[in-house]
Protein backbone atom coordinates (compact mmCIF):
# COMPACT_ATOMS: atom_id res chain seq x y z
CA UNK A 1 0.00 0.00 0.00
CA UNK A 2 1.42 3.24 -0.88
CA UNK A 3 1.65 5.58 1.70
CA UNK A 4 -0.53 8.20 -0.26
CA UNK A 5 -3.15 6.31 -0.55
CA UNK A 6 -3.43 5.81 3.07
CA UNK A 7 -3.51 9.63 3.62
CA UNK A 8 -5.05 10.79 0.34
CA UNK A 9 -8.67 12.36 0.60
CA UNK A 10 -11.46 12.00 -1.84
CA UNK A 11 -14.35 15.16 -2.05
CA UNK A 12 -17.46 13.64 -0.75
CA UNK A 13 -20.96 14.56 -0.99
CA UNK A 14 -22.80 15.19 1.62
CA UNK A 15 -24.58 11.91 1.85
CA UNK A 16 -21.45 10.56 1.34
CA UNK A 17 -19.68 12.83 4.99
CA UNK A 18 -22.20 11.61 6.81
CA UNK A 19 -21.96 7.78 5.96
CA UNK A 20 -17.91 8.27 7.02
CA UNK A 21 -18.77 9.92 10.05
CA UNK A 22 -21.34 7.17 11.17
CA UNK A 23 -18.40 4.55 9.94
CA UNK A 24 -16.40 6.65 12.51
CA UNK A 25 -18.86 6.28 15.48
CA UNK A 26 -18.76 2.64 14.69
CA UNK A 27 -15.57 1.99 14.67
CA UNK A 28 -14.77 4.51 17.58
CA UNK A 29 -17.38 2.07 19.11
CA UNK A 30 -15.55 -1.03 18.55
CA UNK A 31 -12.44 0.51 20.18
CA UNK A 32 -13.98 1.55 23.10
CA UNK A 33 -15.63 -1.64 23.62
CA UNK A 34 -12.26 -3.63 23.33
CA UNK A 35 -10.84 -1.07 25.67
CA UNK A 36 -13.63 -1.26 28.56
CA UNK A 37 -12.89 -5.47 28.14
CA UNK A 38 -9.92 -4.78 29.84
CA UNK A 39 -9.28 -5.24 33.72
CA UNK A 40 -10.19 -3.89 35.86
CA UNK A 41 -13.26 -2.98 34.19
CA UNK A 42 -15.88 -6.17 34.90
CA UNK A 43 -16.49 -5.90 31.48
CA UNK A 44 -15.22 -8.69 29.98
CA UNK A 45 -17.89 -10.18 28.39
CA UNK A 46 -18.02 -6.69 25.85
CA UNK A 47 -15.50 -8.81 23.96
CA UNK A 48 -17.74 -11.26 22.95
CA UNK A 49 -19.17 -8.67 21.04
CA UNK A 50 -17.26 -5.70 20.91
CA UNK A 51 -15.17 -6.42 17.27
CA UNK A 52 -18.81 -6.13 15.67
CA UNK A 53 -19.32 -3.09 14.68
CA UNK A 54 -15.81 -2.96 13.11
CA UNK A 55 -16.55 -5.86 10.81
CA UNK A 56 -19.93 -3.77 9.99
CA UNK A 57 -17.80 -0.99 8.60
CA UNK A 58 -14.98 -3.20 7.28
CA UNK A 59 -17.55 -5.34 4.94
CA UNK A 60 -18.63 -1.92 3.10
CA UNK A 61 -15.00 -0.91 2.87
CA UNK A 62 -13.22 -2.23 -0.59
CA UNK A 63 -9.69 -0.47 -0.92
CA UNK A 64 -6.55 -1.13 1.20
CA UNK A 65 -6.18 2.15 2.12
CA UNK A 66 -9.79 3.27 3.39
CA UNK A 67 -9.34 -0.15 5.10
CA UNK A 68 -6.09 0.60 6.88
CA UNK A 69 -7.20 4.28 8.45
CA UNK A 70 -10.79 2.54 9.70
CA UNK A 71 -8.67 -0.17 11.29
CA UNK A 72 -5.67 2.42 12.97
CA UNK A 73 -8.42 4.63 13.93
CA UNK A 74 -10.06 1.84 15.73
CA UNK A 75 -6.65 0.02 17.02
CA UNK A 76 -5.78 3.14 18.41
CA UNK A 77 -8.93 3.81 20.37
CA UNK A 78 -8.57 0.63 21.79
CA UNK A 79 -4.94 1.75 22.98
CA UNK A 80 -6.17 4.76 24.14
CA UNK A 81 -8.45 3.11 26.35
CA UNK A 82 -6.42 0.30 27.67
CA UNK A 83 -2.99 1.55 27.72
CA UNK A 84 -3.05 5.31 28.73
CA UNK A 85 -1.16 4.27 31.86
CA UNK A 86 1.74 3.34 29.91
CA UNK A 87 3.54 6.68 30.01
CA UNK A 88 3.64 6.55 34.03
CA UNK A 89 2.03 9.53 34.37
CA UNK A 90 3.11 10.18 37.92
CA UNK A 91 4.77 13.33 39.59
CA UNK A 92 7.93 11.60 39.91
CA UNK A 93 7.76 9.29 36.49
CA UNK A 94 10.94 9.94 34.14
CA UNK A 95 10.28 12.18 31.09
CA UNK A 96 11.81 9.83 28.62
CA UNK A 97 9.33 6.65 29.99
CA UNK A 98 6.64 9.11 29.37
CA UNK A 99 7.54 10.08 26.23
CA UNK A 100 8.15 6.37 25.00
CA UNK A 101 4.49 5.45 26.32
CA UNK A 102 3.27 8.37 24.30
CA UNK A 103 5.33 7.10 20.85
CA UNK A 104 3.82 3.42 22.19
CA UNK A 105 0.11 5.15 21.36
CA UNK A 106 0.55 5.85 17.79
CA UNK A 107 2.83 2.95 17.09
CA UNK A 108 0.80 0.22 18.69
CA UNK A 109 -2.09 0.51 16.22
CA UNK A 110 0.08 0.26 13.47
CA UNK A 111 1.04 -2.97 14.04
CA UNK A 112 -3.16 -3.60 13.59
CA UNK A 113 -2.90 -3.30 10.00
CA UNK A 114 -1.63 -6.70 9.70
CA UNK A 115 -4.19 -8.93 10.23
CA UNK A 116 -6.42 -5.97 8.00
CA UNK A 117 -4.01 -6.47 5.38
CA UNK A 118 -3.99 -10.26 4.83
CA UNK A 119 -8.09 -9.62 5.25
CA UNK A 120 -7.87 -7.22 1.96
CA UNK A 121 -5.62 -10.24 0.34
CA UNK A 122 -7.90 -12.59 0.93
CA UNK A 123 -11.12 -10.43 -0.32
CA UNK A 124 -9.06 -10.55 -3.73
CA UNK A 125 -8.27 -13.93 -3.93
CA UNK A 126 -11.26 -15.48 -2.66
CA UNK A 127 -14.16 -13.38 -1.24
CA UNK A 128 -15.80 -11.07 1.47
CA UNK A 129 -16.78 -14.03 3.30
CA UNK A 130 -14.38 -16.34 3.14
CA UNK A 131 -11.81 -13.13 3.83
CA UNK A 132 -14.09 -12.48 7.16
CA UNK A 133 -14.29 -16.68 8.44
CA UNK A 134 -9.93 -16.17 7.87
CA UNK A 135 -9.77 -12.90 9.65
CA UNK A 136 -9.44 -14.87 12.87
CA UNK A 137 -6.30 -16.71 12.12
CA UNK A 138 -4.84 -13.50 10.08
CA UNK A 139 -5.50 -11.34 13.82
CA UNK A 140 -3.77 -14.26 16.19
CA UNK A 141 -0.64 -14.41 13.39
CA UNK A 142 -0.53 -10.65 14.07
CA UNK A 143 -0.94 -11.22 18.10
CA UNK A 144 2.03 -14.04 17.70
CA UNK A 145 4.85 -12.50 15.49
CA UNK A 146 4.43 -8.92 17.21
CA UNK A 147 5.59 -11.16 20.76
CA UNK A 148 8.92 -11.98 18.92
CA UNK A 149 9.87 -8.86 17.46
CA UNK A 150 12.43 -6.96 19.69
CA UNK A 151 9.54 -4.28 19.76
CA UNK A 152 7.43 -6.55 21.12
CA UNK A 153 4.00 -5.31 23.46
CA UNK A 154 1.93 -7.55 22.91
CA UNK A 155 -0.40 -6.59 26.25
CA UNK A 156 -3.29 -6.38 24.05
CA UNK A 157 -3.90 -9.97 23.15
CA UNK A 158 -7.42 -10.39 22.97
CA UNK A 159 -7.51 -13.51 25.36
CA UNK A 160 -5.87 -11.39 28.39
CA UNK A 161 -9.27 -9.20 28.59
CA UNK A 162 -11.02 -12.70 29.63
CA UNK A 163 -9.37 -13.73 33.09
CA UNK A 164 -12.73 -12.68 35.25
CA UNK A 165 -14.44 -15.17 33.44
CA UNK A 166 -12.53 -18.48 35.19
CA UNK A 167 -15.28 -21.05 33.30
CA UNK A 168 -14.58 -19.79 30.38
CA UNK A 169 -10.99 -20.01 30.41
CA UNK A 170 -10.06 -23.08 31.62
CA UNK A 171 -9.66 -24.54 27.94
CA UNK A 172 -6.65 -22.37 27.82
CA UNK A 173 -5.03 -25.69 29.76
CA UNK A 174 -5.49 -26.98 25.46
CA UNK A 175 -5.39 -24.02 23.79
CA UNK A 176 -3.95 -21.01 25.51
CA UNK A 177 -4.25 -17.85 25.11
CA UNK A 178 -3.58 -17.48 21.54
CA UNK A 179 -6.36 -20.00 20.98
CA UNK A 180 -8.81 -18.71 23.36
CA UNK A 181 -8.14 -15.25 20.72
CA UNK A 182 -8.88 -17.24 18.04
CA UNK A 183 -12.38 -18.38 19.61
CA UNK A 184 -12.75 -15.07 20.92
CA UNK A 185 -12.81 -13.49 17.10
CA UNK A 186 -14.59 -16.09 15.77
CA UNK A 187 -17.77 -15.71 18.17
CA UNK A 188 -17.12 -11.89 16.84
CA UNK A 189 -17.15 -13.07 13.40
CA UNK A 190 -20.20 -15.23 13.67
CA UNK A 191 -22.25 -12.67 15.27
CA UNK A 192 -21.06 -10.29 12.82
CA UNK A 193 -22.77 -12.43 10.33
CA UNK A 194 -26.05 -13.04 11.73
CA UNK A 195 -26.27 -9.55 12.36
CA UNK A 196 -25.30 -9.36 8.47
CA UNK A 197 -27.88 -11.52 7.03
CA UNK A 198 -30.94 -10.51 9.34
CA UNK A 199 -30.61 -6.88 7.92
CA UNK A 200 -29.52 -7.96 4.33
CA UNK A 201 -32.38 -10.37 3.84
CA UNK A 202 -34.89 -10.03 7.54
CA UNK A 203 -33.98 -13.39 8.52
CA UNK A 204 -32.16 -15.41 11.03
CA UNK A 205 -29.76 -18.10 10.19
CA UNK A 206 -30.13 -21.11 12.63
CA UNK A 207 -27.25 -22.73 11.22
CA UNK A 208 -25.38 -19.34 12.32
CA UNK A 209 -26.83 -19.76 15.60
CA UNK A 210 -25.96 -23.29 16.42
CA UNK A 211 -22.55 -22.38 15.48
CA UNK A 212 -22.11 -18.99 17.81
CA UNK A 213 -23.83 -21.39 20.59
CA UNK A 214 -20.71 -23.97 20.21
CA UNK A 215 -18.13 -21.40 20.34
CA UNK A 216 -19.55 -19.83 23.10
CA UNK A 217 -20.45 -22.49 25.25
CA UNK A 218 -18.34 -25.27 24.64
CA UNK A 219 -15.34 -23.75 26.29
CA UNK A 220 -17.77 -23.03 29.32
CA UNK A 221 -19.12 -26.67 29.51
CA UNK A 222 -15.46 -28.05 29.70
CA UNK A 223 -14.82 -25.35 32.29
CA UNK A 224 -17.45 -26.37 34.42
CA UNK A 225 -16.46 -30.16 33.79
CA UNK A 226 -12.87 -29.35 34.33
CA UNK A 227 -13.71 -26.65 38.23
CA UNK A 228 -16.23 -29.45 39.42
CA UNK A 229 -13.48 -32.63 38.72
CA UNK A 230 -10.39 -30.78 39.40
CA UNK A 231 -8.21 -32.00 42.22
CA UNK A 232 -5.41 -30.15 44.14
CA UNK A 233 -2.02 -31.47 44.81
CA UNK A 234 -1.85 -32.57 48.10
CA UNK A 235 2.05 -31.49 48.28
CA UNK A 236 2.67 -27.55 49.04
CA UNK A 237 4.71 -25.12 50.16
CA UNK A 238 4.61 -22.39 52.07
CA UNK A 239 6.43 -18.84 50.39
CA UNK A 240 6.52 -15.92 52.28
CA UNK A 241 6.20 -12.58 49.92
CA UNK A 242 7.81 -9.24 50.77
CA UNK A 243 6.22 -5.95 49.70
CA UNK A 244 8.04 -3.11 50.55
CA UNK A 245 6.16 -0.23 48.93
CA UNK A 246 10.19 1.64 48.17
CA UNK A 247 9.38 4.47 45.55
CA UNK A 248 10.68 2.98 42.37
CA UNK A 249 12.28 6.28 41.07
CA UNK A 250 13.87 7.60 44.47
CA UNK A 251 15.20 4.01 45.02
CA UNK A 252 17.66 4.44 42.31
CA UNK A 253 19.21 7.61 43.64
CA UNK A 254 22.01 7.57 46.25
CA UNK A 255 21.12 6.60 49.21
CA UNK A 256 21.84 3.88 52.46
CA UNK A 257 21.86 0.54 50.90
CA UNK A 258 21.68 -0.88 54.64
CA UNK A 259 17.91 0.94 55.57
CA UNK A 260 16.62 -0.73 52.30
CA UNK A 261 17.95 -4.29 53.32
CA UNK A 262 17.28 -3.61 57.12
CA UNK A 263 13.46 -2.85 55.69
CA UNK A 264 13.93 -6.22 53.88
CA UNK A 265 15.28 -8.56 56.57
CA UNK A 266 12.95 -6.87 59.42
CA UNK A 267 10.20 -7.89 57.28
CA UNK A 268 11.38 -11.33 56.32
CA UNK A 269 11.60 -12.01 60.04
CA UNK A 270 8.08 -11.57 60.24
CA UNK A 271 7.01 -14.35 57.07
CA UNK A 272 9.79 -17.14 58.67
CA UNK A 273 7.88 -16.51 62.54
CA UNK A 274 4.80 -17.73 59.97
CA UNK A 275 6.54 -20.62 58.74
CA UNK A 276 7.74 -19.25 55.31
CA UNK A 277 10.05 -21.87 53.65
CA UNK A 278 10.98 -19.65 51.05
CA UNK A 279 11.12 -15.76 50.41
CA UNK A 280 10.25 -13.90 47.69
CA UNK A 281 11.59 -9.68 47.62
CA UNK A 282 10.57 -8.26 44.87
CA UNK A 283 12.08 -6.98 41.43
CA UNK A 284 15.51 -5.13 41.80
CA UNK A 285 15.24 -5.49 45.41
CA UNK A 286 18.31 -3.76 45.99
CA UNK A 287 19.48 -0.87 43.38
CA UNK A 288 22.86 -2.42 43.20
CA UNK A 289 24.87 -4.75 40.99
CA UNK A 290 25.04 -7.13 44.43
CA UNK A 291 27.62 -9.65 43.42
CA UNK A 292 29.83 -7.28 41.41
CA UNK A 293 32.26 -7.36 44.03
CA UNK A 294 31.61 -3.97 45.32
CA UNK A 295 28.84 -5.02 47.82
CA UNK A 296 30.58 -8.24 49.48
CA UNK A 297 29.61 -7.20 52.89
CA UNK A 298 25.82 -6.40 51.83
CA UNK A 299 26.02 -10.06 49.70
CA UNK A 300 26.86 -11.77 52.80
CA UNK A 301 24.15 -10.27 55.29
CA UNK A 302 21.89 -11.70 52.86
CA UNK A 303 23.94 -15.27 52.71
CA UNK A 304 24.10 -14.93 56.37
CA UNK A 305 20.53 -14.45 56.63
CA UNK A 306 19.71 -17.65 54.57
CA UNK A 307 21.83 -19.79 56.78
CA UNK A 308 20.87 -19.04 60.02
CA UNK A 309 17.00 -19.15 59.32
CA UNK A 310 17.46 -21.72 57.20
CA UNK A 311 15.80 -20.18 54.41
CA UNK A 312 15.66 -19.56 50.53
CA UNK A 313 15.70 -15.99 49.32
CA UNK A 314 14.76 -15.83 45.58
CA UNK A 315 14.86 -12.10 44.60
CA UNK A 316 14.67 -9.48 41.74
CA UNK A 317 18.52 -8.29 41.74
CA UNK A 318 20.23 -6.24 39.32
CA UNK A 319 23.84 -8.32 38.48
CA UNK A 320 26.87 -7.83 36.16
CA UNK A 321 29.34 -9.82 34.81
CA UNK A 322 32.50 -8.02 34.24
CA UNK A 323 35.72 -8.86 30.98
CA UNK A 324 39.04 -8.26 31.44
CA UNK A 325 41.70 -8.33 28.65
CA UNK A 326 42.42 -11.72 28.00
CA UNK A 327 38.97 -12.99 28.29
CA UNK A 328 36.11 -14.20 25.92
CA UNK A 329 34.22 -11.32 25.85
CA UNK A 330 30.08 -11.80 24.82
CA UNK A 331 29.25 -9.60 21.41
CA UNK A 332 26.57 -7.34 23.24
CA UNK A 333 29.53 -6.55 25.88
CA UNK A 334 29.71 -2.85 26.82
CA UNK A 335 32.61 -1.09 27.77
CA UNK A 336 33.09 0.10 31.31
CA UNK A 337 34.25 3.73 31.19
CA UNK A 338 37.88 4.89 31.45
CA UNK A 339 38.69 0.81 31.05
CA UNK A 340 39.75 -1.79 28.50
CA UNK A 341 37.64 -4.12 30.84
CA UNK A 342 33.90 -4.89 29.30
CA UNK A 343 30.67 -5.49 30.82
CA UNK A 344 26.89 -7.43 30.96
CA UNK A 345 24.16 -6.42 32.55
CA UNK A 346 20.99 -7.95 34.05
CA UNK A 347 17.33 -7.63 35.32
CA UNK A 348 18.03 -10.84 37.31
CA UNK A 349 16.44 -13.16 39.67
CA UNK A 350 19.24 -14.63 42.33
CA UNK A 351 18.42 -17.40 44.76
CA UNK A 352 20.36 -17.50 48.29
CA UNK A 353 20.35 -20.53 50.08
CA UNK A 354 21.40 -21.64 53.17
CA UNK A 355 23.90 -24.43 52.33
CA UNK A 356 26.80 -22.08 50.11
CA UNK A 357 27.85 -18.59 49.22
CA UNK A 358 27.29 -18.92 46.11
CA UNK A 359 23.91 -17.58 44.41
CA UNK A 360 21.80 -19.51 41.38
CA UNK A 361 21.34 -16.36 38.86
CA UNK A 362 18.40 -15.99 36.06
CA UNK A 363 18.49 -13.05 33.42
CA UNK A 364 15.52 -11.67 32.46
CA UNK A 365 14.89 -12.66 28.66
CA UNK A 366 11.81 -10.58 27.58
CA UNK A 367 12.93 -7.22 28.03
CA UNK A 368 10.92 -3.76 27.48
CA UNK A 369 11.25 -2.20 24.53
CA UNK A 370 12.59 1.23 25.36
CA UNK A 371 11.92 0.94 28.94
CA UNK A 372 14.73 -1.91 29.99
CA UNK A 373 16.33 -2.16 26.25
CA UNK A 374 16.47 -0.29 22.92
CA UNK A 375 15.23 -2.55 20.02
CA UNK A 376 18.18 -3.79 17.70
CA UNK A 377 20.95 -1.55 19.87
CA UNK A 378 23.50 -4.01 18.96
CA UNK A 379 23.40 -3.32 15.31
CA UNK A 380 22.67 0.53 16.21
CA UNK A 381 24.61 1.00 19.15
CA UNK A 382 24.46 4.77 19.03
CA UNK A 383 20.36 4.64 19.69
CA UNK A 384 21.60 3.27 23.33
CA UNK A 385 23.23 6.44 24.10
CA UNK A 386 20.43 8.47 22.94
CA UNK A 387 17.62 6.83 24.19
CA UNK A 388 18.72 6.36 28.03
CA UNK A 389 15.88 6.36 31.26
CA UNK A 390 17.26 8.11 33.57
CA UNK A 391 16.98 6.02 36.22
CA UNK A 392 19.76 3.71 34.36
CA UNK A 393 18.09 0.78 33.96
CA UNK A 394 16.98 0.81 30.23
CA UNK A 395 20.25 -0.64 28.93
CA UNK A 396 20.02 -4.06 30.27
CA UNK A 397 21.60 -7.24 28.12
CA UNK A 398 19.05 -9.88 27.26
CA UNK A 399 19.70 -12.85 29.47
CA UNK A 400 20.88 -16.44 28.24
CA UNK A 401 18.36 -18.85 28.98
CA UNK A 402 15.95 -20.11 31.38
CA UNK A 403 16.92 -21.41 34.53
CA UNK A 404 14.58 -23.82 36.92
CA UNK A 405 15.51 -22.86 40.14
CA UNK A 406 16.08 -25.90 43.31
CA UNK A 407 14.50 -25.53 46.26
CA UNK A 408 15.67 -27.69 48.76
CA UNK A 409 12.75 -28.80 51.04
CA UNK A 410 14.61 -31.34 52.84
CA UNK A 411 17.96 -32.40 52.63
CA UNK A 412 17.80 -35.62 54.31
CA UNK A 413 15.06 -37.28 52.15
CA UNK A 414 16.71 -35.20 49.19
CA UNK A 415 13.04 -33.13 48.98
CA UNK A 416 13.92 -30.42 46.15
CA UNK A 417 11.09 -28.13 44.89
CA UNK A 418 11.45 -26.66 41.08
CA UNK A 419 10.41 -23.09 40.67
CA UNK A 420 10.13 -21.43 37.67
CA UNK A 421 10.58 -17.63 38.45
CA UNK A 422 10.17 -15.10 35.90
CA UNK A 423 10.71 -11.34 35.82
CA UNK A 424 7.68 -8.62 35.42
CA UNK A 425 6.42 -8.18 32.14
CA UNK A 426 7.51 -11.66 31.29
CA UNK A 427 4.68 -12.99 32.62
CA UNK A 428 2.78 -11.62 29.38
CA UNK A 429 4.54 -14.40 27.01
CA UNK A 430 2.38 -17.56 27.50
CA UNK A 431 4.82 -20.23 25.50
CA UNK A 432 7.61 -18.32 27.11
CA UNK A 433 6.40 -19.06 30.58
CA UNK A 434 5.59 -22.45 29.68
CA UNK A 435 8.64 -23.34 28.58
CA UNK A 436 9.76 -23.41 32.57
CA UNK A 437 7.13 -25.71 33.37
CA UNK A 438 8.10 -27.72 30.55
CA UNK A 439 11.55 -27.65 31.56
CA UNK A 440 10.15 -29.23 35.09
CA UNK A 441 8.72 -26.19 37.52
CA UNK A 442 6.22 -27.52 39.54
CA UNK A 443 5.46 -23.73 40.77
CA UNK A 444 5.61 -20.26 39.06
CA UNK A 445 6.85 -17.11 40.25
CA UNK A 446 6.86 -13.43 39.30
CA UNK A 447 9.01 -10.94 40.64
CA UNK A 448 8.03 -7.56 39.34
CA UNK A 449 7.61 -3.90 40.05
CA UNK A 450 4.66 -2.21 38.96
CA UNK A 451 4.73 0.98 41.16
CA UNK A 452 6.00 2.97 38.05
CA UNK A 453 2.73 3.57 36.72
CA UNK A 454 1.13 4.36 40.00
CA UNK A 455 -2.57 3.47 40.81
CA UNK A 456 -3.82 3.14 37.06
CA UNK A 457 -5.18 0.23 35.01
CA UNK A 458 -1.95 -1.01 34.45
CA UNK A 459 -1.17 -3.34 37.68
CA UNK A 460 -4.44 -4.44 38.02
CA UNK A 461 -4.40 -5.96 34.36
CA UNK A 462 -0.61 -7.20 34.86
CA UNK A 463 -1.44 -9.46 37.82
CA UNK A 464 -4.71 -10.55 36.12
CA UNK A 465 -2.60 -12.02 33.26
CA UNK A 466 -0.88 -14.52 35.15
CA UNK A 467 -4.53 -15.86 36.00
CA UNK A 468 -4.34 -16.76 32.68
CA UNK A 469 -0.48 -18.31 32.80
CA UNK A 470 -1.83 -20.38 35.96
CA UNK A 471 -4.59 -22.19 34.00
CA UNK A 472 -2.46 -22.85 31.15
CA UNK A 473 -0.19 -24.61 32.95
CA UNK A 474 -2.17 -25.68 36.01
CA UNK A 475 0.33 -24.20 38.29
CA UNK A 476 0.17 -22.24 41.16
CA UNK A 477 1.40 -18.82 40.65
CA UNK A 478 2.83 -16.10 43.06
CA UNK A 479 3.39 -12.90 42.60
CA UNK A 480 6.00 -10.77 44.58
CA UNK A 481 5.44 -6.69 43.56
CA UNK A 482 7.25 -4.36 45.74
CA UNK A 483 4.53 -2.12 45.60
CA UNK A 484 1.72 -4.33 44.68
CA UNK A 485 -0.63 -6.35 43.53
CA UNK A 486 1.14 -9.39 45.02
CA UNK A 487 -0.89 -12.72 45.48
CA UNK A 488 -1.38 -16.30 45.01
CA UNK A 489 -3.18 -17.51 42.03
CA UNK A 490 -4.33 -21.78 42.11
CA UNK A 491 -4.33 -23.76 39.55
CA UNK A 492 -7.75 -23.11 38.65
CA UNK A 493 -7.24 -19.45 38.07
CA UNK A 494 -8.69 -18.29 41.64
CA UNK A 495 -6.93 -15.75 43.40
CA UNK A 496 -6.57 -17.28 46.50
CA UNK A 497 -4.93 -13.73 48.21
CA UNK A 498 -3.96 -10.44 47.64
CA UNK A 499 -2.14 -7.34 48.73
CA UNK A 500 -3.72 -3.60 48.04
CA UNK A 501 -1.65 -1.47 45.98
CA UNK A 502 0.66 0.96 47.90
CA UNK A 503 0.88 -1.11 50.94
CA UNK A 504 3.85 -2.26 53.22
CA UNK A 505 2.99 -6.06 54.04
CA UNK A 506 3.90 -9.51 53.91
CA UNK A 507 1.95 -12.75 53.25
CA UNK A 508 2.61 -16.67 53.75
CA UNK A 509 0.91 -18.30 51.20
CA UNK A 510 0.45 -22.56 51.33
CA UNK A 511 1.15 -22.73 47.49
CA UNK A 512 0.17 -26.37 46.04
CA UNK A 513 3.29 -28.39 43.97
CA UNK A 514 1.99 -29.37 40.32
CA UNK A 515 4.26 -32.30 38.56
CA UNK A 516 1.90 -32.83 35.59
CA UNK A 517 2.35 -30.84 32.07
CA UNK A 518 -0.92 -29.91 30.65
CA UNK A 519 -1.49 -30.24 26.78
CA UNK A 520 -1.05 -26.72 26.12
CA UNK A 521 2.76 -26.84 27.97
CA UNK A 522 3.17 -29.49 25.75
CA UNK A 523 2.35 -27.52 22.62
CA UNK A 524 2.57 -23.74 23.38
CA UNK A 525 2.32 -22.76 19.93
CA UNK A 526 0.37 -25.28 17.77
CA UNK A 527 -2.34 -22.72 16.70
CA UNK A 528 0.19 -19.38 16.58
CA UNK A 529 2.15 -21.36 13.92
CA UNK A 530 -0.52 -22.78 12.17
CA UNK A 531 -2.44 -19.40 11.87
CA UNK A 532 1.01 -18.21 10.83
CA UNK A 533 1.35 -20.55 8.31
CA UNK A 534 -1.78 -20.04 6.86
CA UNK A 535 -1.51 -16.43 6.55
CA UNK A 536 1.91 -16.50 5.07
CA UNK A 537 0.44 -18.72 2.33
CA UNK A 538 -2.03 -16.47 1.62
CA UNK A 539 -0.24 -13.39 1.11
CA UNK A 540 2.20 -15.40 -0.72
CA UNK A 541 -1.10 -16.26 -3.09
CA UNK A 542 -2.01 -12.98 -3.15
CA UNK A 543 1.93 -11.54 -3.94
CA UNK A 544 1.92 -14.16 -6.78
CA UNK A 545 -1.26 -12.91 -8.40
CA UNK A 546 0.32 -9.11 -8.22
CA UNK A 547 2.71 -9.67 -9.72
CA UNK A 548 1.23 -11.81 -12.51
CA UNK A 549 -0.73 -8.74 -13.03
CA UNK A 550 1.47 -6.51 -13.76
CA UNK A 551 3.96 -8.30 -15.59
CA UNK A 552 0.74 -10.66 -17.63
CA UNK A 553 -1.98 -7.94 -17.44
CA UNK A 554 -5.79 -9.90 -18.34
CA UNK A 555 -5.86 -7.85 -22.00
CA UNK A 556 -2.57 -9.35 -22.82
CA UNK A 557 -3.84 -12.68 -21.53
CA UNK A 558 -7.40 -12.34 -23.02
CA UNK A 559 -4.90 -11.35 -26.92
CA UNK A 560 -2.70 -14.36 -26.50
CA UNK A 561 -5.87 -16.90 -25.89
CA UNK A 562 -7.85 -15.26 -29.07
CA UNK A 563 -4.75 -15.68 -31.36
CA UNK A 564 -4.27 -19.53 -30.00
CA UNK A 565 -8.21 -19.93 -30.65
Amino acid sequence: MKIKYFFQRIPKTPEQRKESRRQLLLGLLSGVLMGLSFQPVPFHWFMFFALVPYLYVLNKREGLGEISRLTYFTAFIFNIVTLYWVGSWTPDADPFLMMAGSILMFWNPILFLIPSTLFYAAKKLFNKNIAFILLPLFWVSYEYVYSITEFRFPWLTLANSQSYFLTFIQITDIIGAYGLSLILLFINVSLFFLVNKYLKEKRISYIGIAALLSLVFIPILYGVIKINNYEQPGKKIKVGIIQPDLNPNKKWEVGSLDQILDLYLDMSDKVIAEGGEIILWPETALPVYLLSGNYNSTAQRIFDYAKQNDVHILSGMPDAEFYREGDIVPDDAKPVKNSKSFYTSYNSILLFNPYNDKADKYGKIKLVPFGEKVPYVEDLPFLGDFLKWNVGISSWNTGRDTVVFNFVKDRAIEDTVKIGAVVCIESIYPDFVSSFVKRGAEIITVVTNDSWYGNSSGPYQHKEFSVLRAVENRRSLIRCANGGISCLIDPLGNTIVETKMFEKTTLVVDAALENEISLYTKYPLLIPILCSVISIWIFGMFLIKKMSIKFYPPEIEKEKHEKNN
